[in-house]
Formats: C-alpha cells, structure tokens, sequence
C-alpha cells in the first residue's frame, strides 16, 4: 500500500459527480434509445481525464476515475455478472430501523436524494442463474481510460474500485448463501485480479458488512455468521492477491440523516481487519462516528497494516477546517503510528450518478484541499 515516510499522504473513496451532459447520454444508454457508442466511448474518456487531472490539482495522492463510467451499483452488477435479473421492491426494506425511526424525513429525503435522485433506477438484483464475469470489455475500457489519464504516473498512485461479492444482490438459485456467495466471489476473482495486474492498487467497496449489524430480522448469532460468511466470500475473492495491494472500504449506506441505527466501529472491526487487504477505510469524520477513534486504544492494527480514517465527510456541505482535519489525523497517528495513517473521506460523493449530489461540486473540491491542507499541517507536526 503507498505511503510515505515522510508525510501522510491523501486518498478518497472513489465515486465523484459525473459531467452534466454525460448524465445526458447515461440516460439515453439506460432507456434503450439508439446512441452513438463512440461518441459514448469518447465522452467518459474525457470525463475520466477531466476528474483525475482535478484531483491531481487538488493536491491527492492516490486518486480515481471517479467511477464516472458507472451509472450506479445495480447498474455496474447487470454489467459485470451474469446471471442477475432485476426485481423491483425484491428483498427486505433498506435501512428499514432508520426509516421507521423517522418515517417523515426518509419519505422526504429519498424523493430528492440517494436512491430518488438517481439517474438509474435502484432495483434489487437477484440471482436467477450460474453466475459468471462477463465485465471484461466494460472493466478494460476502465482501466485503460484511467491508465490514459494518469499519463506518466505510476499506475500504482490510483486506485479502483470494485464492488465486495456481498454486494451483488439475492440469491433465488443457488440451495444456500454459503454456495451464492462462494459463486459470486469466483466471478469477482476476475475483476479483482485484471485490476491488480494492470498496476492499480483495488479498492473493495463493502458498506453491506456494517449493514449486518442493524439488521432487524437476524439476531447476534446470525449477525455473526453472516459477516464471517461476507469476509470468507471477499477472502476467497482475494486468494493470491498480496494484501498490499488492497484496501477495503466499509461504511453505512446513508448520507445525510439522523443515522441513529447504524452499527459501531466497534462491531464491524474484528470482521473488517480479517480481510486480506493492506488498509482499511471506515467512517470518521461525521458527528455520529468521530469519537470511535477511542477503538484503536483498544484493539491492535495488524502489523503491516495501514487505516484510511474518513477525515471528511460526504453528508455535508460544511467544509472542515485544516485544523481540525490534522487534529483528526493525529489522533489516529497517535494511536497506531504516524506511518500508519492516510486522509481520507467518510464515502463517496455520488455513490449513484446523480444530477444533483448531495454535496455540491465545488463544496466536494474544496473540501479536498482542505484534506491536503490539513494533512500538510499534521505531518509537520507528525514528521
């Protein structure tokens, strides 16, 4: 995993708001309309190009396509797998403790945001066959269009982004999960490993292991199984991958909300650091999970492990201070070693292509060289 010696270094999580006009041509594509594939082709090039040279500006480290290709989740996994069929209203209610705790709000909220401010509409995915990697020509337009954009930069300052295999959907083929999960992380082994021999470091993008613990219709046994089934599918998944170059994302699903019933680092952590990844990105810098930085007094980071706190946050516009994103940052370097730590963001920005994310644009930029900035002034009191 990169990291210097000298400096702690900045990162992301990955999803960026897209260009307004290919929003455009993202919807044309998904409607089934006739378009012209090349023109496609060339525009998400560009975008490509365009959000990474922004980050570089910016002042970030390890950077992103911004999975500006990606229409949204359930879109990607239609893409990439075979043997998924869509199922509207399929599958038990999502964060279903949350909006009954606050049924007027979420009513409100997902009209304008998240899953109804997408542009793609958000329909459960279930397993209906054998299911196969069929994403190698989607995956290497990615990656060569990252890799164009990057130009001289090693390929090993940018990470990419892949979904965990918990994240696919439900399984209606398959005799039990146990053989659903082991068939989707064979499937995923492909996208995971043209990834790391193109030279990126991957990132596994896996909010759905936090989501075990607020589940409201398993109990504490269950919750436990189903995590370890989760890290069993991702380990499986990794197999012959070295740890180094993987870092593995969780977080909680909503953005901007009361998020009352939401698990605790403290759940999800043991399972989390089971993962064969190098670092580690979790939720940090929002008013609901700041004060679990106290977990690392607690519990040890493996050795040659890295964690990448979320020093800002996706669920507002309020940009954080410099200041108080280094206080952060010296927290967790006090704690598990100043070497040990990289900045980074709570979430994505726009987890789903989205006309209007939920943080501004130019709010999400700014917040990013308040990030550099904040990570300059720790490391000159760190180094």
């Amino acid at each position: 995993m990169n990291r210097s010696k000298n400096r702690i270094i900045t990162t992301h999580v990955g999803s960026l708001p897209r260009p307004l006009d290919l929003l455009d041509l993202m919807k044309v594509r998904l409607s089934g309309a006739p378009y012209d594939q090349s023109a496609y082709d060339a525009r998400v090039r560009s975008a490509v190009a365009d959000i990474v040279r922004q980050q570089v500006d910016a002042g970030i480290d390890l950077v992103a396509d911004g999975e500006v290709s990606k229409p949204g989740f359930f879109t990607y996994i239609s893409e990439r797998l075979s043997g998924f069929e869509p199922r509207p209203g399929y599958g038990p209610k999502m964060f279903a403790r949350e909006r009954d705790a606050f049924p007027e709000y979420y009513e409100e909220y997902f009209k304008r945001a998240m899953l109804g401010g997408a542009i793609a509409p958000v329909v459960p995915m279930c397993c209906v066959g054998p299911v196969t990697y069929r994403g190698e020509t989607a995956l290497r337009k990615d990656l060569d269009n990252l890799k164009a954009a990057l130009g001289s930069r090693d390929p090993s300052s940018a990470f990419v982004p892949a979904v965990a295999p918990s994240g696919v959907g439900f399984n209606v083929y398959y005799k039990n999960d146990e053989d659903f999960f082991a068939a989707v992380a064979e499937a995923l082994r492909t996208e995971y490993r043209t990834i790391i021999e193109a030279g990126f470091l991957l990132q596994i993008d896996d909010p759905f292991l936090s989501d075990v613990f607020v589940a409201p219709d398993l109990d504490a046994a269950a919750m436990r199984r189903r995590a370890e089934l989760y890290v069993e599918a991702v380990n499986h998944s990794l197999h012959g991958i070295p740890a180094e170059k993987v870092r593995y994302h969780t977080c909680y699903g909503i953005n901007e909300g009361p998020r009352i019933h939401e698990a605790a680092l403290a759940d999800v952590a043991g399972y989390m650091l089971r993962v064969n990844a190098g670092a580690y990105s979790f939720e940090a810098a929002n008013c609901r999970h700041e004060h679990e930085y106290h977990l690392w007094e607690k519990i040890k980071l493996p050795d040659g492990k890295v964690i990448i706190p979320g020093v800002i946050t996706h669920a507002s516009n309020i940009v954080e201070h410099p200041e108080l994103i280094a206080e952060r940052l010296m927290r967790f370097a006090k704690l598990v070693g100043r070497e040990r730590v990289i900045a980074g963001a709570d979430c994505g920005f726009s987890s789903q292509a989205s006309y209007r994310t939920e943080v501004h644009p130019t709010v999400i930029w700014t917040k990013f060289r308040a990030l550099v900035e904040g990570a300059g002034i720790a490391s000159q009191q760190l180094f």
